[in-house]
């Protein structure tokens, strides 16, 4: 059973690359990271590192912190 955190952040990653309206694979090259990697963060199939919230968080250009705002 996925992890309640795993599921909200990944959600949150979904808000903030849609309210941006880029595309998974727009938002992973922008953050360094493979394509496929956005979309098991947001599906919630990935355990994400410090260090990949904060290239995701500087590629949507916000605060790490913001990505913590669901808790």
């Amino acid at each position: 059973m996925k992890e309640d955190i795993l599921i909200k952040f990944g959600n949150k990653v979904r808000e903030e690359r849609l309210k941006r309206k880029i595309s998974q694979e727009a938002l992973a090259e922008k953050a360094g990271v493979h394509r496929t990697y956005i979309g098991m963060i947001e599906r919630a199939e990935k355990n994400i590192t410090l260090r990949n919230i904060e290239k995701i968080a500087k590629a949507l250009n916000i605060k790490m912190t913001k990505m913590f705002e669901f808790l």
